[in-house]
């Protein structure tokens, strides 16, 4: 899975940095599925955080959470992630069968 994190307004932190690539495990059960994952912070008012999620068959899905504290919505995009990918993962697993 490639992975890509943008930061815009403002030089992300490492120990962000480091955080989102650790909330990736998360996701992790589906490794096989992801193409790539795009993560964009925006500071703006607080942060603004968006990611776009490539699966193999083609499908994208778009995550938006905002938040004045930066870790906070680091974790509410990733819980919306890891709910999307375990859909996902249960219709491939339906259709397969």
């Amino acid at each position: 899975m490639n992975m890509e994190i943008k930061s815009v307004h403002f030089e992300l932190p490492e120990d962000y940095r480091e955080l989102i690539e650790k909330k990736t495990h998360k996701i992790e059960f589906a490794q096989e599925m992801i193409v790539g994952l795009v993560c964009t912070v925006t500071k703006e008012k607080g942060y603004s955080l968006e990611a776009d999620i490539h699966f193999r068959w083609g499908k994208v899905h778009h995550f938006k959470a905002k938040d004045f504290d930066l870790r906070a919505g680091i974790d509410a995009l990733f819980d919306k992630i890891e709910s999307k990918v375990s859909k996902e993962k249960e219709k491939i697993k339906r259709h397969t069968k």
